[in-house]
């Protein structure tokens, strides 16, 4: 169990007024927790200070070789004022998994949950109150050796930080559109695809900023070998319901292993519904869609839980999906996560833990 220590600010911030006005990690709480890694001596000072600024020297091995790891999540405020998180523990056991690939060290789970909940605890006013917003929770682990050579670090920082957000759908829940990237690849077999480090991202933007140009919002990235096969979408996996039967990507180790994706599965099949993970071609996507299987296609994400596709273009062939509309399961997948998480409908999976 840690010891953490706090130091807790004399000069706290206002908390916005407008909480409609939040956005998407812009604003950020008075606090973060800090937790210290030196080989030899393991994770050790526990801590909870003001949020602020972090010295590391220019030299520090995060900024040149990129050994970063970070997770995603939200605490969420039920209507009844109580606050509760959704499968934690799942987002720190991945951020493990991550750190195996990186070779950084291993943080056990249940002292990621206590700080975690410890640092929320001291935020808990700033988990807004709006329907939709939430506390976005970013946890990450960065290499602070101040030397240059490729190799693991020493030393390492555990850091997690609070945002309030807005709600992802300021506008309601409408469709995106996406563009099928055929150019560029973001991650291979073998490589970081499954986990959640900065290097996945930063691979991603080129492909990004060719779907801005074309006026569509999103990314789905082929396989990165024969570039025919779906992979994920640059912030989601991504589901189709054709026939009747869902279908994803299967995991492979070259995209993320979603929590809100695992879940979509989980409730899918308690649905009765047919769920296939396997290998998927671009083609046969367009194939269903001519002979008009192709009834629905979603993302799964933390930021959106749910995100309809009103439009899929690959190459000079545009798509739409479901008369540009939000599909029949995706609005009951979208209304049933969102209920659960928000105490708004019986959390019978047992995914809900309170703060």
């Amino acid at each position: 169990m840690l010891n953490i220590k706090y130091e807790l600010s004399q000069n706290l911030k206002a908390k916005p007024e407008d909480e409609s006005k939040l956005g998407f990690g812009k604003v950020f709480t008075d606090h973060m927790f800090v937790m210290d890694y030196t080989t030899g001596k393991g994770w050790h000072d526990a801590r909870i200070v003001p949020f602020g600024e972090i010295s590391l020297s220019p030299a520090a091995m995060v900024f040149h070789y990129g050994q970063e790891i970070f997770e995603g999540m939200k605490a969420y405020r039920t209507p009844n004022g109580d606050i509760q998180f959704f499968r934690p523990e799942e987002n720190f056991k991945r951020l493990n998994v991550s750190a195996e690939r990186l070779v950084i060290p291993e943080l056990p789970v249940e002292d990621a949950l206590q700080a975690l909940h410890a640092l929320v605890e001291v935020e808990k006013d700033w988990v807004p109150h709006n329907d939709g917003a939430s506390l976005y929770i970013r946890p990450f682990i960065i290499a602070t050796d101040p030397i240059l050579g490729v190799r693991p670090g020493d030393n390492y920082m555990f850091m997690i930080i609070l945002s309030p957000s807005g709600a992802y759908y300021s506008t309601g829940l409408n469709p995106v559109d996406i563009y099928v990237e055929t150019n560029y690849v973001r991650a291979v077999r073998g490589g970081m695809g499954y986990t959640k480090t900065g290097g996945n991202y930063a691979a991603s933007l080129a492909g990004q900023d060719e779907a801005h140009k074309q006026n569509y919002s999103q990314v789905l990235w082929l396989d990165g070998v024969e570039r025919k096969y779906i992979e994920e979408v640059g912030a989601m996996n991504i589901m189709f319901i054709i026939d009747g039967e869902i279908v994803t990507p299967e995991l492979q180790g070259s995209i993320l292993p979603g929590i809100t994706r695992k879940s979509v599965l989980d409730l899918c099949r308690k649905w009765g519904m047919k769920v296939s993970e396997r290998r998927i071609s671009i083609q046969e996507i367009s194939d269903a869609y001519d002979a008009g299987k192709l009834q629905e296609v979603f993302g799964t994400g933390t930021a959106a839980v749910i995100s309809p596709v009103g439009h899929l273009k690959w190459g000079d062939k545009v798509m739409e999906i479901n008369g540009n509309k939000i599909g029949e399961i995706s609005q009951k997948l979208y209304d049933t996560m969102t209920g659960m998480q928000y105490g708004k409908l019986p959390d019978d999976m047992g995914w809900i833990v309170k703060l």
